[in-house]
């Protein structure tokens, strides 16, 4: 008995002393806290040690060169992990890279410095980005309006839209919020923001200010945005040259006929979308699928789209997960319709029963944007003032890994894109 046990304590010892990886294991069934484990990642790269992200391998599983202080912050944080030596770590690597298998080890070099774009005052739970990268302990600047405009954002490699509208309509809340404190007091300062920066209105202001992170993308910036962020800007930019508010939001008429004057060449991700011109119809466009999806929420499940790890590494990192299925999640923006989405722009989630699209990537440029629909992968159908997602009770969302995927993308080892 005193054998068996002391050989137990002796190869414990040894498997310790000898490992030479830790492996992060992303799968369904052998990781407790899925988001957690990103912000261990992000935490590596952040002490100048490099990862590899396993794709398709284990969930999208993350190998770590070993350390007492990995080891620490894993137990610390919750995340489990594997003690992996070099021998066991080359036959995975041989594993992966075999062409039988669709899976692929990129490296991930650097932290990535994340900036979010918010209003002042902006409460954590009002945006799902800002939530998980509180939750995984990825740390992030918030900027808006005066630091975008003063081209502050050329000191970050990723940058997030919190739900704003590009489109100078105060979220099209005219009709059920005009007379809500919260939208008198947002109008109010979205007004004296912009006049403090030299503007007459605030749409003029929010067309500079789409224009700026169009730059940052075509200069190699990457942009993810959800919900309204993500129609409202290429509306923005669709519009740059016209007035598209009615008088109760800039103080004057619109450009008349101004749909058919839309630029659509000037847009990332939608084409031949119809606005809506109604002040008291909450929707900007066709784009959007919000009123005609006729979808049960108990069948509300979008599917992430499967891609070649090998040859299609970028799209294959954004999908990462530990199942294909996600739960939809209703938004201003829920859903894009199919017949709005630009040829040349990748679908990766797609809702099969009536075809819609739910996740987008594409290439601008030399950078890269990620379009993520609905407003809380966690919250079916988010209203104004509901309590805040607590994402200690989803430590293992599908609909949330999708969004720190995009913040480790930037990490990885660049290789040469057609633009």
């Amino acid at each position: 008995m005193f054998l068996r046990v002391f050989l137990v304590l002796f190869l414990s010892v040894f498997t310790q002393v000898h490992a030479s990886f830790i492996l992060v294991p992303m799968g369904p069934d052998k990781q407790t806290q899925h988001l957690k484990a990103y912000g261990i990642t992000y935490w590596v790269l952040e002490q100048n040690i490099k990862a590899q992200w396993l794709l398709n391998y284990r969930g999208g599983s993350f190998l770590i060169p070993d350390s007492e202080a990995v080891r620490r912050e894993c137990r610390i944080r919750g995340v489990d992990f594997e003690l992996v030596s070099d021998q066991e770590a080359n036959q995975i690597l041989s594993y992966i890279a075999s062409p039988s298998q669709n899976m692929e080890a990129v490296q991930l070099e650097k932290a990535p410095k994340v900036a979010v774009y918010a209003p002042p005052g902006m409460q954590p739970w009002d945006d799902a980005v800002t939530m998980v990268l509180t939750y995984a302990e990825i740390p992030f600047t918030t900027i808006y309006d005066t630091e975008v405009l003063s081209d502050e954002l050329l000191l970050y490699d990723w940058l997030h839209l919190h739900h704003e509208d590009f489109t100078g309509q105060y979220g099209k809340f005219y009709r059920a919020y005009r007379m809500a404190p919260w939208y008198i007091e947002q109008k109010k300062d979205a007004e004296l923001l912009a006049q403090s920066l030299g503007y007459n209105k605030v749409s003029e202001e929010k067309r500079d200010v789409a224009m700026k992170i169009r730059d940052y993308v075509i200069g190699g910036g990457f942009m993810f945005a959800m919900c309204s962020a993500t129609d409202s800007f290429d509306i923005a930019l669709a519009a740059q040259e016209l007035d598209i508010c009615e008088s109760m939001f800039d103080g004057d008429p619109s450009t008349p006929n101004y749909q058919a004057q839309l630029d659509f060449t000037q847009s990332f991700a939608f084409t031949d979308f119809l606005l809506e011109r109604d002040p008291m119809v909450y929707e900007f466009s066709s784009i959007d699928m919000t009123a005609k999806r006729q979808v049960d929420r108990e069948k509300d499940y979008f599917t992430l789209m499967d891609f070649s790890a090998k040859w299609d590494p970028i799209p294959c990192m954004l999908v990462q997960n530990h199942t294909a299925l996600v739960k939809g999640f209703m938004g201003q923006t829920t859903a894009f319709d199919p017949s709005s989405v630009k040829p040349n722009v990748l679908v990766m989630g797609r809702n099969e029963i009536n075809g819609e699209a739910r996740y987008l990537h594409g290439i601008r440029g030399k950078g890269f944007f990620t379009f993520y629909s609905g407003h809380d992968p966690e919250d079916y159908q988010h209203r104004v003032g509901d309590p805040k997602t607590e994402l200690a009770l989803h430590p293992s969302s599908p609909g949330y890994r999708l969004i720190l995927n995009n913040i480790l993308f930037p990490a990885a080892k660049k290789k040469k894109q057609k633009t």
